[in-house]
């Protein structure tokens, strides 16, 4: 199956409704409003195809780009792949839920990571601390240096009020995601959310929001998830 297939499959499983709140989450023309859920019958047909799978990023239609994921090699793409990837990630649906993710598949995963969470720019950082997120949701704790972590949970209570939006997502997602899935540091996250308490978001917006991993922390507590790790990555 060549990308042009591949697009105008994806094209008949559009669905406005999704089309129009992927809009609003920012996604640009071209794109379709694809479920997730609709990809995965294509996807089982195609298996894993990097070459077909960089095509289909290189569109720039979200449902492409999101599809190149699922299908992509992780194990054959390199730092420069995936900063090439960063680099046309144009919102946080691209650079969290599709780079990112891909990303958490290599062993190359907290390298990346690491030179993204410091460069200073929003949706860099955004998919390097959300990168954080599926590894330690899905690897053993073992495969993590502790006392690292711990130093990256400090950096978010220092900084988490004052990064960009998107980023403030990614860092608050992160204490929930140590507290949560990373036993050997859960007191250290706990308290790191409640050291931070709520953060404003959207603020350039009528009505700006609050995040508040403390009490997201809480509702994972009291469903007895502490420990939880997920199967597999990507879907």
């Amino acid at each position: 199956m060549n990308a042009e297939l591949v697009l105008q499959e994806l094209e008949a499983l559009g669905k406005e409704r999704l089309k129009k709140m992927y809009g609003t989450n920012g996604a640009q023309e071209p794109f379709y409003g694809v479920a997730t859920g609709e990809m995965k019958p294509i996807a089982k047909k195609i298996k894993l195809n990097q070459p077909l799978a960089e095509e289909l990023y290189a569109t720039g239609n979200y449902d492409a780009m999101y599809f190149a994921g699922i299908i992509a090699d992780p194990k054959a793409m390199t730092a420069a792949d995936f900063e090439r990837w960063i680099d046309a990630a144009y919102f946080y649906m691209i650079s969290d839920y599709v780079v990112a993710v891909t990303l958490a598949e290599t062993d190359i995963a907290q390298e990346v990571a690491d030179r993204w969470i410091v460069s200073g720019e929003e949706l860099r950082m955004s998919a390097g601390w959300s990168c954080y997120c599926w590894l330690l949701g899905s690897r053993p704790d073992g495969e993590f240096a502790a006392d690292k972590l711990a130093a990256m949970l400090e950096q978010v209570q220092r900084t988490i009020h004052d990064v960009p939006e998107r980023t403030k997502f990614a860092m608050s997602n992160f204490i929930y995601t140590v507290a949560v899935s990373y036993v050997p540091l859960h007191e250290q996250a706990v308290e790191t959310a409640k050291a931070i308490g709520q953060v404003e978001v959207n603020r350039d917006k009528p009505k700006s929001n609050f995040l508040n991993a403390a009490s997201n922390i809480q509702k994972a507590i009291d469903k007895g998830r502490i420990g939880f790790k997920r199967k597999y990555v990507r879907c």
